[in-house]
């Protein structure tokens, strides 16, 4: 099992329906705001209070600069790119974290402690935050909240963090465009008859029928 596959069961195996359900909506709202006219027409299904929170949410900013980047990195940290696809940030995972705290805001104190936490042990262990720190210390705090069951008991709000970022970094990753052609999935499509197979052919001696 390679890395990017062991992230996949990692991730699938920590994620709550309802988050990915969220997702899924998510996506949905993202598209229909798209979808709405310039000339301010309700697009079908829609309702127009949902359009208006829906451009709200994502005119308004939660996390700062320097949180989004640190947020960006350890989604690539969790979802890096392959030969096979793109990144988390590839597939605009932050925005979607983004998008999904102000929708759904029991995750921001829970995210922001997150981050806060994540930074004063580098400060601590390093002297610098997360996104200054070097590659090898970045990984070395992430393996010590990485693994719930291995983790220290001290490092327990770490691994709550990291279990949220996780979770909402698959749901982003897996309901994106890229996500979904990385995973296979082809969607619904039109059966295409090729005619009966040259094995049940043979079978019932017709093969040369």
């Amino acid at each position: 099992m390679n890395r990017r596959d062991s992230i996949k069961a990692l991730g699938f195996g920590t994620l709550s329906a309802g988050l990915l359900l969220e997702a899924c909506k998510t996506e949905d709202k993202k598209a229909a705001e798209e979808a709405t006219p310039a000339t301010g027409e309700v697009p079908p299904g829609r309702q127009p209070y949902e359009v208006e929170r829906d451009k709200k949410l994502n005119a308004d900013k939660f996390f700062t600069p320097a949180e989004m980047a640190t947020i960006t990195l350890l989604a690539d940290i969790i979802i890096p790119k392959d030969e096979k696809s793109g990144s988390a940030s590839d597939a605009k995972v932050p925005d979607f974290i983004e998008f999904i705290v102000k929708d759904m805001p029991e995750h921001q104190t829970p995210m922001r402690g997150g981050l806060r936490w994540l930074d004063l042990q580098c400060l601590n262990r390093f002297g610098k935050v997360f996104t200054e720190s070097s590659k090898v210390q970045q990984i070395e705090l992430i393996d010590m909240i990485a693994y719930p069951k291995k983790a220290k008991p001290e490092m327990a709000q770490g691994v709550a963090f990291f279990n949220r970022m996780r979770d909402l970094t698959a749901s982003g990753f897996f309901t994106s465009e890229i996500g979904v052609k990385d995973v296979g999935y082809a969607g619904n499509a039109p059966n295409k008859w090729t005619g009966v197979p040259a094995d049940v052919l043979k079978h019932y001696g017709m093969e040369n029928v």
